[in-house]
């Protein structure tokens, strides 16, 4: 009776029950609906106790979901089914064994700042520079050589002539003997010593062989070496073992996931059965037209063809835009022309290659009053290294602001720590002066016997400098200086994390901002910009509402799915990505990603790219990417329209249509209205997401104004008026 919704592959899944199967679950295939139901099957139709079953995920949400839908199928209790992560499962495996490596049940396990902290003891015992040899990095470096089975002393032997790595040899044995000495496991110890446990006990072993009879395991493609392991190790004769993946969305190579553990399944599990799960309950025809166009030009794969019995009501639109400005102008121009015909804001996402992509589009959300979401991360402004280089501009214009000096005197780091910090705090207020005249004037300076006072003198003659830079030099040049001579690129650079690689890029696109801003206002000044960016970080506040278009690289998108998707900056060395373009395999794994993102779409899906592309603070012409060529019979490619209004005036459609009633592109620095030019305080006026508000200041700036609106829940909100989303209430 629970069964009589699945379809004849899904119902051949279920029932199989001969020894090893492989289901390979195309995007939306329903797979875990065909997991739940199939473990709902064992324990109600062939009598199989839920302690003989064990479950593996990839996410505790997943591990939940799965645990609560076959709950609700059987309507039963659950509770000794073994159902989680590779973590969770292996933590338990520990927890309940004396003979671990520790020979305790009682360890601790060490979050990331535990191994920090631990790390950073290393260092100074090893008399090893923390410049040099970054936390991020060196963690980074030893969890990627503890997933591979390499012990310290073979890893140190291996990297003899190398200096630096040898080094992190060092760190990583003393690192190994302090967690141990602390009864303690890391994260990757989790999986790596329940391995190691499993290997070396034959007693305990066959235990497990014994208990789980019956294994399933999600997301195969995205396993690990050390997870495979263990899969292996737990698995009898010819097991009960059920796998769910797809090849085609193996997109975690970077976090060491391997794509030969799905490819060899066979080989690994002799008589295995293979399932292919191809017919789609998600996106229309047209959409699985363009996924499979793209993904068979991978040569290292299964071959699965998806399709549904959903037509579409359009093809796929693909738009070559003129600038990234007139890209992200266009994409949320069609966001509202969606709006307008009754789709809600929630149905809608952006879906990027690189976080540093989000600025444009998010702050052309918020001149159109429209909310959103960032998914997976944060919004722009909101990152640490943008609120960093902020605090500097601020700094530069302000020195009294005590915030933003607090927030990058040890940022990059230089020694200068929190008790120094603490005590030029406390000198500030007896003197009723700010930090800075504390530290610039070297009497005081002297007189707090500081040991950091050359490093707090270097900072006050770094801020000098870039103080007396910003009086002749453009912004974009100013910007360049303070990345430059507080050395915070180089600090990224040595960590040489893909999380520092990320960092850099945001930061270099703070830079094309500025660029961008001089381009729009080739008179304004650092005050000017600065009040810019705070009036975009005030309107972002209140947009983290549900009805909110949705903002996520592609790999934040993996597992959910839209209504429409805008699939944005598809040239070369963007997506595919520069770093990935040398290597055919990196390139395939790149094309999965692209995969995965044209997969998320259900209705509508809009593909975008551009000839040339502000970043770093540079214009540069940029090359379409292959995988639009490889979609090209299966999209429409939308031409860009001229029109002719009243007047003569001709206007270029930036829309992904080509309807003809189309948004033109306003000039942000001119007030667009009349109506809103003559605004005046006491007014009230009406604003797309604050509601009702009054009018109480009004201030010229340039050829716009900056008007001042108390809102009755919201407070005041400072906008300029030419961009803001109001309308004058009569």
């Amino acid at each position: 009776m629970i069964y009589k919704d699945l379809n004849d592959r899904q119902s051949e899944a279920l029932y199989y029950n001969d020894g090893p199967l492989l289901i390979l679950a195309g995007a939306g295939s329903g797979k875990t609906k065909v997991v739940t139901n199939k473990i709902a099957y064992l324990i109600e139709e062939k009598n199989i106790f839920p302690s003989e079953i064990l479950a593996i995920t990839f996410t505790n949400k997943a591990a939940k979901e799965m645990k609560s839908r076959v709950a609700k199928i059987l309507n039963a209790d659950i509770r000794q089914m073994w159902i989680g992560t590779f973590h969770s499962i292996c933590l338990r495996i520990l927890r309940m064994s004396k003979e671990n490596s520790l020979k305790t049940q009682n360890f601790s396990i060490y979050d990331r700042n535990d191994q920090v902290t631990v790390i950073k003891d290393c260092l100074k015992e090893l008399n090893i520079s923390k410049e040099l040899y970054k936390f991020s990095s060196v963690i980074a470096k030893i969890s990627e050589v503890k997933n591979e089975f390499i012990k310290p002393e073979e890893f140190i032997r291996i990297n003899e002539s190398d200096y630096y790595l040898k080094n992190i040899g060092h760190i990583y044995e003393l690192y190994e003997k302090k967690i141990q000495e602390n009864n303690a496991y890391d994260f990757d110890d989790l999986i790596i010593k329940t391995v190691e446990l499993l290997e070396n006990n034959e007693h305990l072993r066959d235990f497990y062989k014994r208990k789980f009879n019956y294994i399933f395991v999600d997301e195969y493609q995205d396993t690990n070496k050390a997870q495979y392991r263990f899969i292996k190790l737990i698995c009898k004769e010819n097991p009960k073992l059920t796998v769910v993946g797809d090849n085609d969305q193996s997109i975690y190579k970077w976090r060491g996931a391997d794509i030969t553990n799905i490819l060899n399944f066979e080989r690994d599990f002799k008589g295995a059965e293979v399932i292919l799960l191809e017919q789609n309950y998600r996106s229309t025809s047209d959409i699985l037209k363009v996924a499979n166009s793209l993904i068979k030009n991978n040569k290292n794969r299964r071959d699965k063809n998806l399709w549904t019995k959903r037509e579409g009501s359009e093809k796929v639109k693909y738009r070559l835009f003129g600038h990234s400005t007139e890209e992200e102008i266009g994409v949320i121009t069609k966001i509202e022309h969606l709006h307008y015909k009754g789709y809600s804001y929630e149905d809608m996402a952006i879906l990027y290659r690189t976080n540093a992509q989000s600025r444009g589009f998010e702050e052309t959300l918020v001149r159109e009053g429209i909310p959103y979401k960032i998914v997976g991360g944060l919004r722009f402004y909101d990152r640490k290294e943008i609120k960093d280089i902020v605090a500097y501009l601020t700094l530069i214009l302000n020195s009294g602001d005590d915030v933003a000096l607090r927030r990058v005197i040890n940022e990059p780091k230089r020694g200068i720590g929190a008790t120094t910090v603490a005590k030029i705090m406390e000198a500030a207020e007896e003197n009723e002066m700010s930090m800075y005249e504390i530290i610039s004037d070297e009497e005081i300076l002297k007189s707090l016997n500081l040991r950091a006072e050359s490093k707090i003198s270097n900072f006050v003659e770094i801020i000098e400098t870039l103080k007396e830079i910003e009086t002749k030099a453009t912004l974009t040049e100013l910007m360049n200086q303070v990345i430059d001579r507080t050395g915070y690129i180089e600090e990224l650079k040595r960590e040489n994390t893909v999380e520092s690689r990320t960092r850099i890029d945001n930061i270099k696109e703070l830079v094309s901002t500025a660029y961008d801003y001089e381009k729009r206002e080739p008179l304004a000044k650092l005050e000017d910009f600065l009040s810019n960016i705070s009036l975009i970080s005030d309107a972002d506040e209140v947009t983290d509402e549900e009805n909110a278009v949705k903002l996520m690289t592609v790999h934040s998108s993996k597992g959910l799915e839209f209504k429409i998707v805008f699939l944005v900056g598809m040239e070369e060395n963007l997506f595919p990505s520069a770093r990935s373009i040398e290597e055919d395999e990196d390139v395939e794994e790149e094309r999965r990603l692209c995969y995965v993102a044209v997969t998320r779409a259900e209705d509508l899906l809009y593909i975008s790219s551009a000839s040339a592309r502000t970043l770093y603070g540079r214009t540069t012409p940029s090359l379409e990417s292959r995988f639009i060529k490889e979609m090209e019979d299966e999209i429409e490619r939308i031409e860009e329209k001229s029109e002719t209004r009243e007047h003569g005036h001709t206007v270029k459609i930036r829309d992904f249509t080509q309807y003809s009633q189309k948004k033109v592109e306003k000039p942000i620095n001119k007030v667009q209205n009349k109506e809103k030019e003559e605004l005046k305080i006491g007014d009230k006026v009406f604003h797309k997401l604050w509601k009702e508000g009054m009018v109480v200041s009004k201030t010229p700036k340039g050829e716009d104004y900056e008007i001042v609106i108390a809102f009755e829940n919201k407070g005041l909100k400072r906008l300029m008026l030419s961009v803001a989303p109001i309308k004058l209430v009569k």
